[in-house]
């Protein structure tokens, strides 16, 4: 090339002037030099925080449908066909809504193989099954599960690496730091969760001195992705999942663009990167919402949400009561709800307990006003939780609810829904001292007086941070679980044979309609 092209200029050199022989130097230095390199487009789609949520569905307070796996699948094969592709996941995938839950995950593992996802990130959900099941689905899948800050679990890896249309792209995993304590205690035993920071910042020359591009797959929340990017530089993009956030006008801090899809198949992120002469020329992120227009959906997604529907139908059709109001379970992460106070009080009621308290991350979604099926429940409560009753002194009381005001900012699982309880608080003041008033049995918290409290194993063993109730199991000098059922002078009612979602049911039938209303139980403190 370089000889054909000095041929060129010689053979021109006395029929041209002086600038056009200036042009054709620089041209011949360009194409020597590779300055005007080839453009190279490609594309990363993503979703976050699945939950199972395969059908189309109607949230609290709209009318229109959204999400639905068959459609999700369609726009992604949409936009694949416009430029090279990956599809990423930002973690929670595979447990939440009852289509994923009966099957123990193995449904949306199917699903995502047919949609041929090239990458994912554990969420903390991922481990709701136990660790066994978690490694049996990462076996099934045709993608590599990541997470670089674990450790105790060799099916996950800390980063892939995935060519794409001439571009190499690195993929860097990280899980919540606090998913020992949002999961169930079992469930961790032998791993460990590294701090996220330190984590990014030992693979991170290692990634980018493989890869184009690197790309932090994050399950962390959409702060804490935020917070990593004022912190760690070289990071080019940071694809995020676990606050469920839709971020329709994805920010840049620094030379990190952050990224989330929202939540339940509703919207597809869209990242578009034009590389050239090894480096980013350009980057942007959108959102693309996904709503079900008939005739349109993937058939062969379709095929697979249906042949799991039938097992939930089949499983699940039966109704068990009715509800004469819509039960929120939308914004049961913030305040006091209907949804909340009908389940703390069911907890409540079959443990014969003073009073009850559940953490917001076990309710986990709504149920609209009319029939209440079987399957309702099963989404509403779809973890494998039991209802357990323990003797606490009326100061370990006031510390979990304290716990329970801690981060209500942030939306966390952990804010509790009560019964039996009355409570002022004052988000004002510092956490650890925003619980201004107690009453429980009609009258003042004594910190000496010992209740008994209606919860679940997960927050009895500690879980949601609910540290103050796993201390006050713990102390019995003759706790143990045995056959899975917590055992000790402390525990007053423990029934693991029946998950709480079969304790809801039985108790919806015996009443046929139900009714809960906010009642005023955690109010602010006037001033």
């Amino acid at each position: 090339m370089r000889t054909v092209v000095t041929r060129k200029i010689r053979r021109t050199w006395g029929k041209t002037s002086g600038t056009s022989i200036a042009t054709i130097l620089i041209l011949s230095l360009a194409l020597v030099t590779g300055v005007f390199a080839e453009e190279k487009q490609i594309r990363i789609l993503h979703v976050n925080d699945f939950h199972g949520f395969a059908e189309p569905y109607k949230p609290l307070g709209s009318q229109d449908l959204l999400g639905g796996a068959a459609y999700l699948s369609a726009a992604v094969n949409r936009l694949r066909g416009e430029r090279p592709t990956l599809l990423v996941a930002g973690g929670d995938m595979i447990q939440g809504h009852t289509w994923a839950n009966l099957s123990r995950g193995e449904p949306s593992i199917e699903l995502m193989n047919a949609m041929r996802f090239d990458v994912m990130v554990m969420g903390n959900h991922e481990l709701d099954f136990g660790q066994e099941l978690l490694k049996k689905r990462i076996s099934e899948a045709a993608f590599p599960v990541l997470a670089a800050n674990v450790s105790g679990m060799d099916a996950l890896k800390p980063y892939a690496i995935k060519e794409v249309g001439g571009v190499k792209v690195g993929f860097l995993g990280v899980v919540a730091e606090d998913t020992p304590v949002i999961t169930h205690p079992n469930n961790v035993i032998g791993l460990k969760f590294g701090l996220c920071q330190e984590t990014v910042e030992k693979y991170l020359p290692e990634v980018r001195a493989k890869s184009d591009i690197v790309v932090v797959l994050s399950h962390i929340g959409y702060p804490a992705d935020r917070m990593l990017a004022e912190k760690v530089r070289g990071i080019d993009v940071i694809i995020g999942g676990h606050s469920h956030t839709k971020v329709t006008d994805p920010p840049r801090i620094g030379d990190t663009l952050i990224v989330q899809a929202w939540e339940h198949a509703k919207a597809l992120g869209v990242v578009d990167i034009t590389f050239e002469s090894g480096r980013i020329k350009n980057i942007k992120g959108a959102l693309e919402d996904i709503k079900p227009v008939e005739g349109l959906g993937d058939k062969a997604v379709e095929a697979i949400v249906l042949k799991y529907k039938q097992v939930v139908d089949t499983t699940l059709s039966q109704v068990v009561g009715l509800a004469d109001t819509d039960l929120d379970g939308e914004n049961i992460r913030k305040r006091e709800t209907n949804l909340g106070n009908l389940i703390a009080d069911i907890i409540r009621d079959v443990s014969n307990a003073d009073a009850a308290l559940i953490n917001s991350g076990a309710i986990r979604t709504n149920i609209r006003k009319g029939e209440i099926r079987a399957r309702d429940i099963y989404s509403v409560v779809p973890f494998d939780n039991y209802v357990v009753a323990i003797k606490v002194k009326g100061q370990q009381l006031r510390e979990a609810l304290e716990h329970g005001y801690s981060a209500v900012e942030k939306g966390v699982g952990g804010f509790p829904q009560v019964s039996g309880i009355f409570l002022k608080y004052d988000l004002s003041m510092p956490p650890g001292s925003r619980i201004t008033e107690i009453q429980v049995k009609g009258r003042p918290l004594g910190p000496e007086e010992e209740y008994t409290v209606a919860t679940i194993d997960f927050i009895a063993s500690g879980g949601d941070g609910y540290k103050a109730f796993g201390d006050a199991i713990k102390s019995s000098r003759d706790y143990a679980v045995v056959g899975g059922a917590m055992k000790g002078e402390k525990v007053v009612y423990s029934d693991p044979g029946m998950w709480l979602r079969d304790t809801v049911i039985r108790w919806i039938q015996s009443r046929k309609n139900v009714s809960p209303q906010v009642e005023g139980r955690m109010t602010p403190a006037v001033k």
